[in-house]
């Protein structure tokens, strides 16, 4: 038998909990440049990592807090709905 649905208060909890990624992944992108810009460092190295962190992982990491935000407002609206539908409140 399969199942289809969801728990309204677990899904409610999941989007929750994706909407706090956000505010950790932006708390690792605010140490790390902080501590870059506060490390004495020159050369081709510092220059590599400084432009990979800047184009690749930083966007890398801007992407998934958009994921997360979608996902974790998605989560909400739908656990609204159930508990509107259920008329669970």
């Amino acid at each position: 038998m399969s199942m289809y649905g969801a728990n309204p208060e677990q899904l409610s909890n999941l989007g929750v909990s994706l909407n706090r990624q956000i505010d950790a992944i932006n708390q690792v992108m605010s140490t790390v440049d902080g501590v870059l810009n506060g490390t004495t460092w020159q050369g081709p190295a510092r220059e590599r990592f400084v432009e990979d962190w800047n184009v690749s992982f930083k966007s890398a990491l801007g992407k998934l807090n958009e994921a997360f935000g979608v996902a974790g407002r998605d989560c909400s609206l739908r656990a609204e709905e159930l508990r509107r539908v259920m008329g669970v409140g």
